[in-house]
């Protein structure tokens, strides 16, 4: 197994129990982004997996009905993406998108693996979870969209980093870095 589907597979695992504890009255509940709830939220993180693998079939992504299980939506949506891993010619396919042409492999471990993982701590944030990240994913993360600060910026994306304390550990700058109040 590669070092990018061993650190989906952690970052996923991550999601999927947060999103198991989710009680049912949690559902309309605000979320770090100020614009979901925790409904939306997981949503749109069912969208990235779905649009992924999409962009890797060459096909239309599967829209996600957000008043239907979600739970069984993101166990397929993320089961999909991680067969696509195990699989050497699907995971090292050339994709296209807004980060230009990459394999599927690096598509996932750049942009799927942070996405997954910052939604993480806002769903977990949002419930009452907890928020601890896996370390070696938030210091992938942050590498990544370190180098791609001002394209993150812009409207839609993340909301304007915040100064970390002093002596602030990974996770917090990683957080504040992504415009979430830790």
């Amino acid at each position: 197994m590669s070092e990018i589907a061993s650190r989906y597979g952690t970052i996923a695992a991550g999601f999927t129990a947060r999103l198991a504890a989710v009680a049912p009255d949690q559902w309309s509940t605000q979320t770090p982004c100020t614009d979901w709830t925790v409904r939306d939220l997981v949503a749109h993180v069912v969208g990235t997996q779905r649009g992924v693998i999409a962009r890797l079939d060459g096909t239309e992504p599967v829209d996600v009905d957000p008043n239907g299980d979600l739970a069984s939506q993101w166990q397929a949506a993320t089961s999909a993406v991680a067969e696509a891993l195990r699989d050497p010619a699907r995971a090292g396919k050339i994709v296209g998108g807004m980060f230009g042409e990459q394999s599927f492999e690096s598509l996932v471990g750049r942009l799927v693996c942070t996405d997954v993982l910052v939604h993480t701590w806002d769903l977990a944030r949002a419930t009452g979870q907890d928020k601890r990240l896996d370390a070696d994913a938030v210091v992938s993360s942050q590498t990544f969209l370190t180098s791609i600060d001002e394209a993150i910026r812009a409207p839609g994306g993340f909301a304007v980093k915040i100064t970390p304390p002093p002596h602030a550990d990974d996770q917090t700058r990683f957080l504040n870095f992504c415009g979430r109040a830790v």
